[in-house]
Parts: structure tokens; C-alpha cells; sequence
């Protein structure tokens, strides 16, 4: 399959799995689970056809790991980032003692005085490197990148959770537990 083509299937599912699952008549399980053979009849009837083997295809190339496969490889589930009503059903764990998370200049002042909120998500996403951080830092226009103090933050009772593609989520980020680079 050509770049073009998984880039498209890989927006339509983040857009479906993640935000609107209505639109194409699917209905997200708990966990954000549907089924793998709805989700492609759900598709091709609403003129997007996506073959098993694309899907496949999208889930182990996606660059970001945005979606998985349960164990018997007949439910599909976006890992993170809904802004639909949705219990990832993910264990809390303990993070690293430090993590980052990356965002545009201009929301700089906003973070320092508000700390990280989730704002229409349901969690603040952090990653366990710099490098990610600044590729979802430029998304938002000049990159900036914070560092987190998650080992404080754990100690102090917040509660973190780790996805299957290592994305760290947490319900907030209060200021005093975060430092520019």
C-alpha cells in the first residue's frame, strides 16, 4: 500500500475510532473496542472501503502506534486521544521519574500559569522522550517542549496510565510540576 492511501485510512479510523463513531453507524465496547469485520462493513457502506489486509497494514505501520488489535485480532481499538465518553479500561502504573510533553509557543504562558489541562481529551498525553515531544510540539506551530516531574506528581497521588504504544496519560499537569526546555 502506497504512503498516500495509509495516511487516508489512518485519519479516517483516528476520526471514527476516536471522535465520531456514530457517523459511520459503529457503536465504540468498553475499552474503545468494535469489531474488526463492523468496523470494515461500517466503512464500505459509507463509501471508504478498507480491506483487511490495509488494515493490518495501517495498524503495524502507523507511525505513532495509534491503534491495536485485541489478542485474537477481531476487535480494533484507537490506543488514545478520544474525545468521545470512553473507559480505556488501562491499569494505572508508575511512570518514569520524568516526562515531557510538547505544544506551540503560544500556548506557553497559558501552561505556565494553568499547568496542562486534557482540554477536550480525556487525558494529558506525555512521552517518555524529548524527540516525540517535539514532533507533537511542531504540529502546533514552534515547538516547545516541557519537562514533567512524574515522579513527584505519582508521589503527591496523581494517577498515571501508560498505553499500549507508550503514550503516558494523566488527568492534568499542575504548573509547579513543570519546566520549559
Amino acid at each position: 500500500m502506497n504512503n498516500s492511501r495509509l495516511v487516508k485510512i489512518s485519519k479516517y479510523l483516528s476520526k471514527h475510532l476516536r471522535h465520531t463513531p456514530e457517523q459511520i453507524g459503529i457503536k465504540l465496547a468498553p475499552g474503545g473496542w468494535v469489531a474488526v469485520d463492523e468496523l470494515l462493513v461500517a466503512c464500505k457502506k459509507h463509501s471508504f472501503p478498507i480491506n483487511r489486509i490495509e488494515l493490518n497494514e495501517v495498524v503495524a505501520q502507523n507511525d505513532k502506534k495509534r491503534f491495536s488489535f485485541d489478542s485474537t485480532r477481531s476487535l480494533i481499538r484507537a490506543n488514545q486521544g478520544h474525545s468521545v465518553e470512553i473507559d480505556l479500561e488501562l491499569e494505572p502504573a508508575i511512570p518514569p521519574d520524568v516526562l515531557y510533553h510538547g505544544t506551540g509557543h503560544g500556548a506557553v504562558e497559558a501552561i505556565l500559569r494553568e499547568g496542562l489541562c486534557k482540554m477536550s481529551r480525556h487525558h494529558v498525553h506525555l512521552s517518555s522522550d524529548i524527540t516525540t515531544a517535539k514532533k507533537v510540539g511542531i504540529r502546533h506551530g514552534r515547538p516547545v517542549v516541557f519537562r514533567v516531574n512524574a515522579a513527584a506528581m505519582h508521589e503527591a497521588g496523581h494517577t498515571f496510565y501508560c498505553t499500549e504504544n507508550g503514550v503516558w496519560l494523566v488527568d492534568r499537569v499542575p504548573c509547579e510540576y513543570l519546566q520549559p526546555l
